[in-house]
């Protein structure tokens, strides 16, 4: 479990980049959080404040893909999977929204599998 001085930090990296993206109806924001266990991923059109698409480790879809298989790699599926999602809903382009998270490990496998399955960010 992340410290209270871990959670203080990423918030404040966490206001400074929110501070500079916002989601677009042409460009949704694609905002990851990632806990000790699972990772979400969310399109979000901040217009209207609405949820476009959503995808996480505890989809129905990847219940039976993830067993045995390392965190950076579940990313990998998660990222695949909002990827998918977004392409049946004709989105091809988002904004990311890394969350205060650094961009490294299960944060960037997940950005890298999305761009891999054709959204541009």
């Amino acid at each position: 479990m992340a410290s209270k001085k871990t959670l203080k930090i990423r918030d404040k990296r966490e206001k400074r980049v929110r501070s500079k993206i916002t989601g677009t109806p042409e460009r949704p924001r694609m905002s990851v959080f990632r806990s000790d266990k699972h990772i979400y991923a969310q399109v979000i059109n901040d217009a209207t404040g609405t949820t476009i698409a959503a995808a996480s480790t505890l989809s129905k879809e990847l219940a039976g893909k993830l067993a045995g298989k390392k965190k950076v790699e579940i990313a990998r599926e998660v990222g695949k999977l909002i990827a998918a999602r977004l392409q049946t809903l004709g989105v091809d382009k988002v904004v990311f929204d890394r969350g205060g998270f650094l961009y490294h490990g299960r944060v960037k496998a997940l950005a890298d599998a999305a761009r891999e399955s054709g959204l541009k960010f």
